[in-house]
């Protein structure tokens, strides 16, 4: 095994590589990309939510999200965030024909507003007044009081950064729920701002799969508790990897 940093650019190499065999190919047909747009935002929406304990399986998510049903034995807590996650997946696709530099905090806030619309409206698109602590955790979460201006960096560090763009939106991810701006639901909302800085920049979105739940936990942590991001972004990575893959088999299989 070589040394980790060498491991981490082999990583960008192939996305570098893959993104180049997309961008070959581009434009893609508008079937094609509709019908990859659809199948990713019942994924993501899926996934994401499941990640947070929502029980809906895939079919039930698309027959919510697409055709507007309900499913029987299933919260309305559970059928509202597939409807929210959805419209919230459509609104980053709007923002994605912004430049990074022009994405703002009202962004963000409208994002998590979205996510918790009809779940707990009190706090939709609001910063958290209280202490929270993780469930499991022995990290301290910074004090509400400093929430406004650790935004406020956050964004500064978004429009400034010159890092490659898919290490800037693991960083963006991590660094979001690590400040834990929101009451709830700061884990969609950081998942879907790492997805809008991918798809603005010309990659899929990345999906993080219920299954690899404890490793994805696991990586968020080892960079809490040794301010290390090279496990978390090496995870990042290997999802960007796999969708750029779902692309490219999808182009070869339409020509």
């Amino acid at each position: 095994m070589g040394h980790p940093e060498e491991f981490m650019n082999n990583l960008l190499t192939i996305i570098d590589n893959k993104k180049a065999q997309l961008d070959k190919t581009r434009p893609l047909p508008s079937a094609l990309v509709q019908n990859l747009k659809q199948w990713f935002a019942i994924e993501l929406t899926y996934s994401s939510n499941a990640l947070e304990g929502n029980t809906l399986n895939e079919r039930e998510t698309a027959l919510v999200v697409e055709k507007g049903l309900t499913i029987a034995g299933k919260t309305v807590k559970e059928h509202l965030e597939a409807i929210n996650h959805a419209q919230a997946l459509e609104i980053i696709y709007e923002y994605a024909q912004k430049k990074r530099a022009d994405i703002t905090l009202q962004d963000i806030l409208t994002l998590h507003h979205l996510i918790l619309k009809g779940i707990d409206d009190k706090h939709a698109g609001t910063f958290r007044k209280t202490v929270v602590r993780i469930a499991g955790s022995k990290i301290k979460l910074p004090d509400p009081i400093k929430i406004p201006e650790l935004m406020d960096d956050f964004i500064t560090w978004l429009h400034t950064t010159k890092e490659h763009p898919v290490t800037i939106a693991a960083d963006a991810h991590y660094d979001l729920v690590a400040i834990h701006p929101f009451v709830d639901g700061n884990g969609r909302t950081a998942r879907l701002v790492m997805n809008l800085l991918l798809i603005q920049a010309g990659y899929p979105p990345a999906i993080i799969e219920p299954k690899e739940r404890n490793q994805y936990l696991d990586a968020l942590a080892h960079a809490d508790t040794s301010g290390d991001k090279e496990t978390f972004r090496q995870f990042i990575y290997k999802a960007v990897i796999a969708s750029l893959d779902i692309y490219l088999d999808a182009i070869n299989r339409s020509y």
